[in-house]
């Protein structure tokens, strides 16, 4: 085997000498900033389920208003996914992150003084497209910005936030919305909190050097890298440059090369999408169907949102040891067992370990998908390729929640979750689609 004469080693790139690294007190504040983003993003979703059930007491809001209230934010979040992703492989990830939580921030604190269900849906439409905006760019940067042996891992971690935010938005449905008049006023307020942590957001975390570099800017690129170096204690090295690229490169995703792992991801991402949404924003509202009052709805809810964590416990483990397509399958094989389950509880006992079976493995799920999703696509369309995806899945969470009343009047609790059930179970063969990316280097 020949080697390369002196002086012509071949130099790493800069995404190389990233993915190389070990875990640094760097990457702990990448994903501890992102992550609290990412939980107030979970307890603005969570919370419109509480203040719906709520809202439909207070201002005597029929089935289908209800539906309209729940699906609403879904419509922006479809639009604002793909748009997302567009903007932050064009202008940044970091610069993306911080101003769709300004946007939402803001739109969700102002849902506080509304006095009618038009404004308070026009708004929740504007807080949807910031949401739907940020999540992908969130999980794309903590990917670029990862060790390549960990990398699953973290975006999992970063998923984990998810459940916090839920429990933040259950604590606030339990504290708040449910036992004060106007109380859910009081919740919207705290919505506000996203807005101001944007600023530090934009002045806190760093750009992602993979896509500094794909835009031509190296020397920013450069500094990055090197401040990651710095902070693992590990030489700063001379790097081959990726030549810089302009293009949206719009076309790839259905390209010959990728159309296999684009059709496989669109379809994870719009039978989880119905599936999760469907069941987690109507449950407060299904309980009391079954006949608990508002309080012991809340308290269900809020033991079931607990079991969230140790699925993204389990995922983590199992991403980096399984690998994406076996631990994504599992737990969505496991998620239509639940819902099953579920569907057929006649007792508290079993409501309370079916509906934390379904939250363990659902939210192992998305922390597994979350995982996968930037990692199928190169650096120059991996913003818009996850934030497609994740558009396309939107459209399912638009329509869950707007079929679960016609669903619930014609086939009643027991076919709501066994139609959740089956399409859990065709996310689980999609994933087959995907490519397994475990320990590979995201392609530059």
């Amino acid at each position: 085997m020949s080697t390369p004469a002196p002086g012509h080693e071949r130099l790493p790139t800069r995404a190389e000498r990233m993915g190389r690294l070990p875990f640094t007190k760097k990457h702990r504040k990448v994903l501890l900033g992102s992550g609290v983003g990412w939980a107030l993003d979970a307890m603005d979703v969570g919370l419109i389920s509480f203040v719906g059930a709520a809202l439909a007491a207070e201002w005597s809001l029929d089935k289908t208003q209800q539906s309209f209230l729940l699906s609403i934010g879904f419509v922006g979040m479809a639009i604002g996914a793909t748009l997302g992703g567009r903007l932050a492989d064009r202008y940044g990830r970091r610069t993306v992150f911080a101003a769709t939580m300004v946007l939402y921030g803001l739109a969700t604190g102002a849902s506080a003084f509304v006095t009618g269900l038009a404004v308070l849906l026009l708004l929740r439409f504007i807080v949807g497209l910031g949401l739907g905006a940020e999540l992908p760019v969130a999980s794309t940067l903590v990917s670029e910005l990862s060790p390549t042996k960990i990398r699953g891992r973290m975006v999992v971690i970063l998923e984990a936030f998810w459940a916090v935010g839920w429990i933040m938005a259950a604590l606030l449905g339990y504290f708040v919305v449910q036992p004060f008049d106007n109380g859910w006023r009081y919740a919207f307020l705290v919505g506000l909190v996203p807005a101001f942590y944007a600023i530090y957001l934009r002045i806190g975390l760093p750009e992602s050097p993979i896509f500094l570099e794909r835009r031509g800017r190296t020397r920013e690129a450069e500094a990055v890298v090197a401040s990651f170096e710095k902070s693992a204690g590990v030489p700063t090295t001379p790097s081959r440059s990726t030549p810089a690229v302009s293009g949206a490169g719009k076309g790839q995703l259905w390209s010959p090369k990728y159309r296999r792992r684009t059709a496989g991801l669109w379809l994870v991402w719009f039978f989880v999408n119905f599936s999760y949404y469907g069941a987690f924003i109507w449950l407060p509202t299904l309980l009391v169907d079954r006949g608990f009052d508002l309080v012991r709805s809340f308290e269900y809810v809020l033991i079931i949102t607990l079991a969230q964590l140790p699925g993204y416990a389990l995922s983590a483990v199992l991403i980096e040891k399984w690998g994406r397509r076996p631990t994504l399958a599992t737990m969505l094989i496991g998620s239509a067992i639940a819902a099953v389950g579920f569907g057929m509880a006649d007792s508290v006992t079993m409501i309370l370990v079916a509906g934390c079976a379904m939250s363990f493995f659902n939210l192992g799920a998305w922390g597994a998908l979350y995982a996968v999703t930037p990692e199928v696509y190169p650096t120059l369309v991996r913003g818009s390729g996850a934030g497609a995806a994740a558009g396309f899945g939107r459209i399912a969470s638009i329509v869950a929640p707007l079929s679960v009343p016609i669903f619930l009047a014609a086939f009643g609790q027991v076919g709501l979750f066994t139609i959740f059930a089956a399409a859990f179970a065709i996310a689980a063969a999609a994933a087959f689609l995907l490519p397994e990316q475990r320990g590979v280097a995201l392609e530059a």
